[in-house]
C-alpha cells in the first residue's frame, strides 16, 4: 500500500532518532529495546494523519512551521518521506515523524501514513 510521498521502509537514522525522544520519556534501557523492535519490525501498517493526531494527543502543526516547510520543499523536490514510527501507549507516542505527518495532512488531509507500531507492553516482557 505505497503512497504517493512515502518510502516502504524508515531510514536508518530514524531508530536513534526514536530512541532519543523516548529516552525522555521512559527509562532509556526501555527505549532502546523499543527501538530495537521497531527496527527488526518488518511489516507496514497504514493510518491517516488525523487518526495518527488524534490518537497521539498532538495538535496538527501549521503549514508555515519550519521543519513542515522544510518536509514540504522535501516532497515537492521528488524526495519520498520514511514511515513514521509509533508506540501504542496511552496517549500513542509518536517516536519519530511528527512533522512528516503534518506535512502530508497539508498536503492531502486523507492521506495514509505507512507506519511501524509496536505496544509498549510487549516490549516491557
Amino acid at each position: 500500500m505505497a503512497t504517493e510521498h512515502w518510502k516502504d521502509e524508515p531510514e536508518e537514522q530514524d531508530f536513534p532518532a526514536a530512541f532519543n525522544y523516548l529516552s525522555l520519556l521512559i527509562d532509556p534501557r526501555e527505549a532502546k529495546k523499543i527501538a530495537k523492535v521497531m527496527k527488526r519490525r518488518s511489516r507496514l501498517e497504514h493510518f491517516m494523519a488525523n487518526v495518527i493526531l488524534r490518537a497521539s494527543g498532538l495538535s496538527l502543526l501549521a503549514a508555515d512551521d519550519h521543519e513542515v516547510v522544510k518536509d514540504l520543499h522535501k516532497v515537492k523536490s521528488g524526495e519520498k518521506f520514511s514511515p513514521v514510527l509509533l508506540v501504542r501507549n496511552t496517549p500513542l507516542w509518536v517516536a519519530d515523524g511528527y512533522h512528516r505527518i503534518c506535512a502530508s495532512y497539508h498536503l492531502n488531509e486523507d492521506e495514509v501514513i505507512p507506519c511501524r507500531i509496536v505496544d509498549r507492553i510487549t516490549t516491557t516482557r
